[in-house]
């Protein structure tokens, strides 16, 4: 489930959901909504593990 990766990515890296939200998905309600429920397009969803696979190649957060 994407919501369980995203909670898993915000915790190691630290960041706001509001700031991953703006980056990944360009909006910063994004993790609010989907804590709420909110059930992200295919599309949205690749683009958003495409974010997180980058981010922690570049950061070497992981």
């Amino acid at each position: 489930m994407l919501i369980r990766k995203i909670e898993v990515f915000l915790r190691h890296t630290g960041m706001p959901a509001t700031r991953f939200g703006r980056l990944a998905a360009h909006d910063p309600r994004f993790v609010l909504d989907l804590r709420n429920g909110r059930t992200p397009r295919p599309q949205t969803e690749s683009r958003v593990e495409h974010f997180m696979n980058k981010y922690m190649e570049t950061a070497n957060v992981f």
